[in-house]
């Protein structure tokens, strides 16, 4: 389910003795979860035995879990990277990257994160910890960073001497399932604020700071115009964190009910991306394309002022390559930036995820819904048996 484990005989008696009584004393039984055994599958209840906590790891006893397109695109290996069919008790696990839950189990050399606390765990598994992009808090940059349901190839395990990652970490393989137990890496699991429930706390940890931190890194001012194109699970979070940090926020939607809604959460202004991309070019000093729909990019990269940032977020299905018209990037100094302390200012701001729930045993209704483009905007799955 996890890394490797290279600890050595006493690390890992260390770490048993470290273990809650939550699961002492069901220490021997097997986990159990959802599984998907081929591309464009159901999930089907699967159980497997986990490997023994590691000691910088906790055990997490999940309770709600978001459901995004990322997981529809690794459940249909739209990207290629999926391994099929799941095996019980290996790959990189757990799958689910929207996590919230109570920590069973810690290992002893855990700190800051205590058995009963309440997590949260998002789409960054591991770094290596050690690299300048580590060392200045930017793991998501890492080249030997673990995400949660990706996993990491050989390829990337090796030294690197640009970045300073000086230690390889074994490969891990992509494993498309819903465990109803996960281990974490304690130092990448989050405490969650009480005043946030669980529910709208989850998509906060892959929705959320997926545009919440190129919004913090480009907004470097209050007043600056920026552009959110496509109000859905993303965008909808995006149009509330940019009006909180002072920006002049637009909307670019399909229909006036999007329009409606997007003014709703703080946008001032909402337009249709087809009359934006005619009468708004070079009006933004930022514009986040949140949409997974295949665009024109020269259009898109028209919109923004010069010295602008074009933030790519959204991810089309099936492979993207992206066409842009360098002279306009070069002499106008446009670049392209892609995506990872939001929580808490989602808290002091009033940002919250418009959401849908489910229980975990309505999953492959709840994926259709997702999978429909109809769900407002993101949907929680709410642990229950199955």
């Amino acid at each position: 389910m996890m890394l490797k484990n290279n600890a050595t005989s006493a690390s890992t008696a260390a770490a048993a003795r470290g273990r809650s009584q939550l699961r002492c004393h069901a220490a021997l039984a097997p986990f159990k979860g959802l599984a998907v055994q081929a591309a464009g599958g159901k999930f089907q209840p699967y159980e497997y035995e986990p490997k023994p906590l590691g000691p910088t790891e906790i055990e997490i006893k999940v309770t709600h879990n978001g459901l995004c397109h990322s997981d529809l695109h690794m459940r249909d290996d739209d990207w290629g990277i999926t391994s099929f069919p799941l095996i019980a008790g290996k790959g990189a696990g757990p799958p689910r990257h929207e996590v919230v839950g109570e920590v069973a189990a810690k290992g002893d050399t855990v700190a800051g994160i205590e058995v009963g606390d309440r997590v949260g765990y998002g789409w960054l598994r591991d770094s290596c910890r050690k690299c300048r992009y580590c060392l200045r808090g930017e793991e998501n940059l890492c080249l030997q960073q673990t995400p949660t349901i990706v996993g990491r190839s050989q390829q990337q395990c090796r030294t690197d001497v640009i970045t300073g990652c000086s230690e390889s970490l074994p490969a891990v393989a992509a494993t498309p399932g819903l465990p109803l137990f996960v281990f974490a890496a304690g130092a990448f699991a989050y405490k969650i604020p009480d005043a946030l429930g669980s529910a709208e706390a989850a998509p906060m940890l892959c929705a959320g700071i997926t545009v919440y931190a190129p919004l913090r890194k480009h907004t470097r001012r209050p007043g600056m115009s920026v552009a959110v194109l496509g109000v859905g699970g993303l965008g909808h979070l995006a149009v509330q964190f940019a009006a909180a940090m002072g920006a002049d926020v637009t909307a670019l939607v399909r229909d006036d009910d999007e329009a409606g809604e997007a003014l709703a959460l703080g946008a001032r202004e909402a337009a249709t991306s087809a009359r934006a991309f005619e009468e708004k070019k070079g009006s933004y000093d930022v514009v986040l394309n949140c949409a997974s729909a295949r665009l024109d990019f020269a259009k898109v990269l028209g919109l923004l002022c010069p010295d602008g940032v074009l933030i790519q977020v959204g991810i089309p299905g099936g492979g993207a390559e992206i066409t842009l018209p360098l002279q306009d990037v070069v002499f106008s100094q446009k670049s392209l930036a892609g995506s990872i302390e939001m929580l808490e200012f989602a808290v002091a701001k009033g940002v919250k995820p418009m959401i849908e729930t489910y229980k975990l045993s309505q999953i492959n209704e709840a994926a259709a819904r997702v999978a429909s483009g109809r769900a407002r905007y993101r949907v929680v799955m709410e642990t229950d048996e199955i």
